[in-house]
């Protein structure tokens, strides 16, 4: 019997893999982009996935390609771009899964921080931006304050994400909105001044389990580029009991029954403040962090969770493993990537730090200041966050990617 992954995120797919062979299934991936993927396939025997190659942007020949693995069990879709598709796809093909209205409506974050507001659980308003040529200081300053964010409705990778404190950042916007490729259209809310953090969550039948928090070490302002994560963040049990409570109040508010959650929040002075609710595994290494730190495969929850049956990650003793810490390794400067020096010393840092690499020589890196730009990752481990995050950063040094700018 199959399941079948409609993309997956930039890495965790061998343990995707090994979770469904261990319980009987194959494992088919649907892509259109294979080399995102070459790394993690070259950790697997071949044979192991079944790559089906396939324009997973058209959502017709996605189906067929579906309705042709005659044994298809289960459908995993757990990234941004495509959740909403594989959420109707497996309804359509009577596959158990989540009901795609929930998905569309996280994938829409003014309205989930309308719902949110009008629940009592976030007391941010959100503010459509329907002209950003014409959108005023004064405007944002009266509708959600100054510093005020503006974002895409349905953006990922902190891409499209502006600050606006004075005339000069809202120059930018203007100039920077009118060229961007948008998923869905612009609104604003306010900055939230503090540490960020995500919930890394599981729920089933509308139980949530919180599996931890990981950290976020962000770049200066203005940007929003995530640099550095950690995890598990060791917050006073009290805290963390209250993060779990309010996040499984988050999750139910939206509908939101039998899934995994990556729900960003800033600690802010009066408390947690929801950033925003992302429907699946956290990005980069977060699930690799997760396996490692919670010491089981994660991904068996996405298995689970494709059959229709309870994730055994709710009842699971998570005896614990090391801490885990990665840093994202971003050129100086945009063009194509030429190199990336200093691997080979990574074996000299303590924390058994390991290069992830995300970008091949040659590609092209046309962003520096948000998540598209990383060429690769150093990750290392430790006996706590703090340990394992000064370890990685130290092995990160090391390492330099240099790109060549076109001509």
């Amino acid at each position: 019997m199959t399941i079948a992954c409609i993309e997956m995120l930039s890495f965790g797919l061998a343990h995707l893999a090994r979770a469904a062979h261990s319980c009987g299934e194959r494992l088919a991936l649907l892509t259109g982009v294979e080399p995102l993927y070459l790394h993690e396939l070259a950790t697997l025997p071949p044979g192991t996935i079944d790559v089906i190659p396939v324009d997973t942007h058209d959502r017709q020949a996605v189906g067929k390609a579906l309705r042709a693995i005659g044994d298809l069990r289960g459908l995993i879709s757990s990234t941004d771009t495509w959740g909403v598709t594989g959420a109707e796809l497996a309804a359509e093909l009577g596959l158990p899964g989540i009901d795609p209205a929930v998905i569309r409506l996280a994938r829409d974050k003014a309205r989930v921080r309308d719902l949110l507001h009008r629940s009592g659980l976030s007391r941010v308003v959100p503010f459509p931006v329907d002209d950003v040529a014409s959108v005023s200081l004064h405007q944002l300053a009266s509708a959600v304050g100054l510093p005020a964010v503006v974002k895409d409705t349905a953006g990922t990778s902190s891409a499209n994400v502006w600050l606006v404190r004075d005339a000069d950042d809202l120059a930018r916007l203007r100039r920077e909105a009118a060229d961007a490729a948008l998923f869905g259209s612009l609104f604003a809310e306010p900055f939230l001044p503090g540490p960020v953090y995500s919930a890394e969550t599981v729920t089933w039948a509308g139980q949530t389990r919180l599996l931890g928090l990981s950290s976020r070490l962000m770049s200066a302002q203005p940007w929003f580029r995530e640099d550095v994560t950690a995890f598990p963040v060791a917050l006073p049990p009290d805290e963390l009991r209250e993060i779990e409570a309010w996040a499984g109040a988050v999750l139910a508010a939206l509908g939101y029954t039998d899934r995994f959650a990556h729900i960003e929040i800033a600690m802010a002075i009066d408390g947690p403040q929801l950033i925003e609710v992302n429907p699946r595994i956290g990005g980069a290494l977060v699930g690799e962090a997760m396996c490692r730190a919670l010491g089981v495969n994660v991904y068996a929850g996405l298995v689970d969770l494709a059959l229709g049956r309870r994730p055994r990650l709710l009842d699971a003793a998570l005896s614990g493993g090391p801490a885990v810490a990665f840093v994202l390794a971003y050129p100086q400067q945009a063009g194509e990537l030429v190199a990336v020096h200093g691997i080979d010393d990574l074996h000299r840092y303590p924390g058994q730090p390991r290069w992830y690499p995300t970008k091949a020589i040659g590609a092209r890196i046309a962003h520096v200041a948000d998540g598209r730009g990383y060429a690769g990752i150093v990750l290392a481990e430790g006996p706590t966050a703090e340990i394992a995050t000064h370890r990685a950063v130290a092995a990160a040094g090391a390492v330099h990617v240099r790109t060549r700018q076109s001509c």
